[in-house]
């Protein structure tokens, strides 16, 4: 049973990843997206980019709370679906906006517009997990592993500085998105992972071996 609902959970976070790109892409091919095709890319990709990010980061979460084991499988396809609409995010800016001039990137962009900097620092903290979740990779740091999985909340606060920065005007669901954040990091404690683990998890691996 539990294969069948993770078989299913899988196939819908990928359905769920690719579906916004397919329309991104449709609406920019026939010229239906906003008068400003650029900022309207540059939005929707950093938007999906770090919702499926605190997505990936709200499974352990849930995990603890209900010791239901098949979500923990979503956490790598929910960051790699991040990398990915972040990569599009950060290629969109430095090929579409500022077509790859690195000189006019350097010295107009990084060193004068803090939210830049902040996402590129992000970006570069997603690299490793990227790199490293591919299985055999993964497999050679073993126990270390565990270690790289803290790169993620590092790209989620610096992803969270970039949205609050880059903001102008209404900063309120960028602090909604802080304010999801804490929590999430709150849940990563170990007095409080350990307890929810000894309260949810454990009870729940008993009732299943008793199944």
């Amino acid at each position: 049973m539990n294969n069948r609902l993770e078989l299913g959970l899988k196939i819908g976070v990928h359905t769920g990843a690719w579906v916004p790109l397919v329309i991104l892409v449709w609406r920019y091919l026939s010229g239906n997206l906003t008068a400003n095709p650029i900022g309207a890319i540059q939005l929707a990709t950093g938007q999906i980019g770090i919702d499926l990010l605190f997505l990936s980061l709200t499974c352990t979460p849930i995990y603890l709370l209900s010791g239901f084991k098949p979500i923990l499988a979503l956490r790598r396809p929910l960051g790699l679906y991040a990398f990915m609409y972040i990569s599009l995010h950060l290629l969109n800016y430095a090929a579409l906006d500022y077509g790859f001039n690195f000189t006019f990137i350097r010295e107009d962009a990084l060193f004068t517009k803090r939210y830049i900097l902040a996402g590129l620092a992000g970006f570069l903290f997603l690299i490793p997990l990227a790199v490293f979740s591919i299985n055999r990779l993964r497999k050679k740091l073993g126990r270390g592993w565990k270690y790289f999985s803290w790169f993620s909340y590092g790209a989620a606060i610096l992803g969270e500085l970039h949205y609050i920065w880059q903001t102008k005007i209404d900063l309120r669901v960028p602090f909604i998105y802080g304010g999801v954040l804490i929590v999430l990091l709150i849940f990563r404690i170990p007095l409080v992972s350990n307890r929810l683990k000894k309260r949810f998890v454990n009870t729940e691996d008993t009732r299943a071996s008793q199944a």
